[in-house]
């Protein structure tokens, strides 16, 4: 067996050493592409579409604004205790009244007896989640609506939604006087055709009995429930006023052996129209010579008793030319209720001031209306007197 010398040996085992490394740097290379290789997605099945890929979109986060409860209106009975209440309530006089009202922020409003004093009887104040309204030594001239409105805000900008407001009217019973009190003898109200009219003569006590009369003739006035309706918290009502409820009317109230008057109402009828005026005009003629008169009249059809009001702005008022008119009314005969009413300014004598734009306007209680028409003036024609003939 022949000797392998000790040189050759030594090279066999660099290079085999050489190649294992070689191999083991290979096979780390392979198993660290497979780690690190993405999968590949299988394709799903399914039905095709002809859409792309789809951008990435991140929807922007909107803050949504909080639900706020609906307004609560409670009483406050005792320490501790709470009621809430319904659309009227009675507190004895010189009693306190508080209620809270659930939301923040909230606004009150009180009978106007309650806005024109400031004794420190009333106090309001905003907590965190409820306003609070305490009102003490009450008197019977205190009955009246209390109403709490939410607020809507947006920084610093808030308003009432009135749509969300809670209101209840208490009585504050007051054995020596039955009727709101009031610092007026009597109080004109105006009867309006198309408008039903209160006769305000509040009670301060739910028990009362009251009914309504009148002065002249003395007697009672009927009240049916539906020409004339009560209501405790309101007086009475007159849905459809006519010309024979006018007059001097009060209520009295009777609770037990205690019987009072109201203030005197001194009802006053109005015939009030349903509309604006809709007046027509015209003029005698379009064009007028210098020297004529000219006529433009303004008319009004409408409803009976209804008056009507005429002004006018015409071409002479620029120099003073007074103005001449005319007005009349009366009925339209057949079958309509109709009223015509009508003015005509009378311009006499043209002259050349007198050309431009005449305007009426129609007024009545629901408005008012102008109309216009353009009158232009002619000079007088130039006579041109005959040439005499000459002697032969």
């Amino acid at each position: 067996m022949p000797l392998v010398s000790s040189s050759g040996w030594r090279w066999r085992l660099v290079l085999s050493t050489l190649l294992v490394c070689a191999l083991i740097f290979e096979l780390g290379e392979w198993l660290g592409t497979r780690r690190t290789a993405p999968k590949q997605s299988k394709p799903k099945l399914g039905k095709a579409t002809n859409k792309g890929p789809r951008a990435a979109t991140t929807k922007p986060k909107t803050k949504a604004a909080p639900a706020q409860a609906p307004a609560v209106l409670t009483q406050v009975v005792n320490r501790g205790k709470f009621k809430k209440v319904g659309e009227t309530l009675s507190v004895p006089t010189g009693g306190t009244l508080e209620l809270r009202c659930r939301g923040k922020p909230v606004q009150w409003a009180v009978p106007p007896y309650l806005e024109e004093e400031d004794d420190g009887r009333l106090r309001i104040v905003q907590h965190e989640r409820y306003g609070a309204l305490t009102l003490v030594n009450s008197t019977g001239a205190d009955t009246g609506e209390y109403t709490c409105y939410p607020m809507y805000c947006e920084d610093t900008d808030c308003r009432k939604e009135y749509n969300k407001a809670v209101k209840v009217f208490v009585f504050f019973p007051d054995p020596q006087e039955l009727f709101v009190p009031s610092s007026d003898y009597y109080e004109v109200i105006q009867l309006r055709t198309n408008w039903p009219t209160v006769l305000p003569c509040q009670v301060t006590s739910p028990e009362a009995e009251v009914t309504l009369h009148r002065e002249f003739p003395p007697v009672e006035v009927a009240v049916d429930g539906t020409e004339i309706s009560f209501d405790v918290k309101k007086g009475f009502t007159i849905h459809r006023p006519r010309p024979h409820h006018a007059g001097a009317l009060y209520c009295v109230a009777s609770l037990g052996a205690l019987r009072q008057s109201s203030t005197k109402y001194m009802l006053i009828y109005v015939n009030y129209p349903m509309a604006p005026p809709a007046p027509v005009i015209q003029a005698s003629s379009s064009s007028v010579t210098v020297g004529e008169n000219l006529r433009v009249s303004c008319t009004v059809m409408g409803e009976q008793n209804v008056a009507i009001d005429f002004t006018w702005e015409y071409p002479g008022q620029q120099i003073g030319r007074p103005p001449y008119t005319q007005e009349s009314a009366g009925p339209v005969s057949g079958g309509a209720a109709q009223q015509q009413s009508q003015s005509v300014l009378l311009v006499d004598e043209v002259r050349d001031v007198d050309q431009g734009t005449y305007t009426c306007t129609a007024h009545n209680l629901q408005g008012a209306k102008s109309v216009s028409a353009t009158v232009k003036v002619i000079p007088k024609a130039k006579v041109i007197p005959k040439a005499k003939p000459k002697k032969p």
